[in-house]
């Protein structure tokens, strides 16, 4: 029968993971191990690991293949092979809303609690609505893109000229459904840059002025680099991170979108980089600090699932360590943006109060963006001033 040939294929993929590598980059690895699965095989084995990760650590006393038939009935609207074969009963529930299908897991599996899925909620930011957030773990986030404003109707009539359903959010914002192969809809990669609703509107806070000279400090690939500069054209911008590979990536996108004159260094800020800097004086930093990454679950649910509740200790640690090295290289004045894609209140509103306490610097606003009503990320930023 073919859902035994799928139940095979679940196994062999679950056995094969370990939580070290990203799921998606675990899976690039296995298929191209295992060439003999063919595109629905694959499309298949990925829709079923991502469906049980999605579940957490909730009925966790039931075997796996049990709990993938709850967890896919949960994350999609249409019955797997699985789903009918080891839960038949769901099938006339599978296209009802969310909190209908939660209850109806319930009734059938008592011991079922929605919150055993991300068992942390004295731990969240305040003003997270915990249901909807909680929903929202069952849901693959959309694929965002940011576009010039002048470009937007060309690429938004490229994208519905191939099919693909598109969402125009704002001005610059596009929504696609994640899993678009974007890349060969609209080949010239200058014309927009991938990033997170959430990520985008953390830009509201930036407020960059001609020529002000700004630091990217933990940039990685550089998404808040482009994000500042599309902004303000002529900002100053240096660029660092510890990594000399994702500075190579930032590098690449840049030239791809026609930005040259910009600076990056690779620096640990773990470190007293006063031989590096110790000239620098910067209008503006933004702080993307390396966090849990709570707040893209919903896009990673393998990494809710190995999660450990002692890692926000030591984000935290790291977090204050970083900011505690950057802030002396702040003109008085001028902003420090300092961001996280945390749910956490330890990794965010408990930072932003550590360093109010710490250093001369007042807090202008900050938020919480709440991307699990949007089917994006949800992400922490706040504006800080040096006084």
């Amino acid at each position: 029968m073919k859902v035994h040939h799928h139940i095979r294929a679940f196994e062999q993929v679950l056995a094969s993971y370990d939580g070290k590598l990203p799921l998606h980059r675990h899976l690039v690895v296995y298929f191209k191990q295992n060439k003999q699965m063919g595109s629905s095989d694959r499309r298949w084995a990925s829709r079923y690991i991502y469906s049980y990760f999605r579940l957490g650590k909730a009925l966790a006393e039931l075997p796996a293949l049990e709990r993938l038939a709850i967890a896919d009935f949960l994350c999609n609207t249409d019955l797997s092979l699985i789903t009918d074969h080891i839960f038949p009963t769901a099938a006339e529930h599978v296209a009802k809303p969310n909190e209908e299908k939660v209850a109806f897991v319930k009734k059938q599996y008592p011991s079922f609690e929605i919150a055993a899925i991300f068992p942390f909620e004295a731990q969240l930011s305040e003003g997270i609505d915990q249901q909807a957030f909680l929903l929202s773990l069952f849901v693959q986030p959309n694929l965002f893109i940011r576009v010039r404003e002048t470009h937007l109707p060309l690429i938004k009539a490229r994208i519905e000229e191939a099919g693909v359903a598109v969402q125009e959010l704002s001005d610059t914002t596009l929504a696609l459904p994640n899993g678009t192969k974007l890349e060969q809809i609209v080949t010239d990669a200058r014309l927009y840059q991938v990033q997170d609703l959430s990520s985008q509107k953390t830009g509201a806070y930036f407020q960059p002025q001609p020529y002000d000279y700004w630091w990217d400090c933990c940039a990685a690939s550089g998404g808040k680099s482009l994000l500042i500069h599309s902004l303000e054209p002529k900002v100053k911008l240096l660029a660092s991170d510890v990594r000399e590979t994702s500075l190579g990536n930032l590098q690449e996108r840049f030239i791809a979108a026609g930005i040259n004159d910009f600076q990056k260094k690779t620096i640990d800020l773990l470190q007293n980089n006063d031989q590096i800097l110790h000239h620098y004086e910067f209008d503006g930093i933004l702080l993307d600090a390396p966090c849990s990454g709570a707040g893209t679950w919903g896009r990673t649910p393998e990494m809710l699932y190995f999660f450990e509740e002692y890692k926000v200790a030591n984000y935290v640690k790291l977090q204050k360590a970083i900011a505690e090295n950057v802030v002396k290289y702040l003109k008085p004045g001028k902003p420090l943006i300092y961001m996280t894609c945390s749910v956490f209140k330890q990794e965010n509103e408990e930072v932003v109060n550590y360093l109010l306490e710490k250093f001369p610097l007042k807090l202008e606003r900050m938020e919480l963006i709440k991307g699990y009503n949007n089917k994006a990320d949800s992400m922490f930023v706040a504006r800080l001033i040096k006084q």
